[in-house]
């Protein structure tokens, strides 16, 4: 559904997104993981056609994002992270205006998204909070039954219960059939939706991982009484030993628990802690623990 090659996007010798290589494919909800400046907006708005390309290419159902962007936009529904809206309008208005320049706008469902979102579509924009906005964009522009969703950080500045119901109109749209390029600063919600993510570094992609995968691995910590035995053969394979400190040791494995269950009865162990590596562990690996991401409260 979507391919990006060698896309790059540079403004004067910075580089905002450097020799990006991407392939979405439909029906999938696809993470982009990033703190902010590592090019994830650059990238979307490269996708919708917003920005001209410094070299490479990108597409969207074989159609070239920039040079055919009106053809591209009948297909997406795009959430901006900085979205701009009529402040002299009601909610209601604004939703019957960009029901109303597109052939496929629906109003009906519209109000629906806005009921779900808990909106006061009466309420003028200018006079609404920035949660508020956010919401109004929203049910403006997934309206429409468009085969992808580009979305911008969607659940910022919204409370819990309101970024609920956000992830759980991205799972239907999966469940449709429909593909989601998803991007987000809060690490459970894309462990939550998403089926791969994409780590951005400094406008460099860094890392694809599968997340079915990553559920199948598991991190341990062992605090040690005595030196602890080499680990058996059948665990080698993608596993890291990491030392923490003189008593306590951290290792990651995609290997079945039960190649390390004999090892751990019979090693020098204090305690012993075991949980699934999550997204945690993979971000810290390219950006460590002074980011910007969060955990939802």
């Amino acid at each position: 559904m979507v391919i990006t090659e060698h896309l790059t996007k540079r403004y004067g010798s910075f580089p905002a997104l450097s020799d990006c290589n991407l392939h979405v494919r439909s029906g999938e909800v696809f993470g982009l993981l990033g703190p902010n400046g590592a090019g994830k907006s650059t990238l979307l708005r490269l996708l919708m056609g917003l920005l001209a390309p410094t070299s490479g290419r990108a597409s969207i159902d074989g159609l070239d994002c920039h040079r055919d962007r009106v053809r591209v936009h009948r297909l997406v529904g795009y959430v901006p992270g900085d979205a701009r809206l009529f402040r002299t309008m009601r909610g209601r208005q604004v939703l019957r205006f960009f029901s109303t320049i597109r052939d496929d706008g629906d109003y009906q469902r519209a109000l629906h998204i806005a009921q779900r979102l808990d909106l006061d579509l009466d309420r003028w924009v200018m006079l609404m909070s920035t949660g508020m906005r956010q919401k109004l964009a929203l049910a403006a522009c997934l309206a429409s039954e468009q085969p992808l969703w580009i979305l911008d950080e969607p659940t910022a500045n919204l409370d819990p219960s309101v970024r609920a119901v956000v992830l759980e109109m991205i799972g239907e749209a999966r469940r449709a059939g429909r593909t989601v390029i998803f991007s987000s600063h809060v690490l459970s919600e894309v462990e939550e939706v998403c089926d791969r993510v994409a780590i951005l570094r400094a406008g460099q992609l860094v890392h694809q991982q599968v997340l079915a995968e990553l559920k199948e691995q598991h991190r341990i910590l062992i605090t040690r009484n005595g030196a602890l035995p080499p680990l058996p053969q059948t665990m080698e394979t993608g596993t890291t030993w990491q030392e923490l400190d003189a008593h306590r040791v951290q290792i990651d494995t995609p290997q079945p628990l039960t190649n390390l269950l004999a090892w751990l009865a019979a090693a020098p162990i204090a305690d012993v802690q075991i949980q699934p590596l999550g997204l945690r562990a993979v971000y810290d690996r390219f950006h460590g623990e002074s980011t910007s991401m969060q955990a939802v409260p």
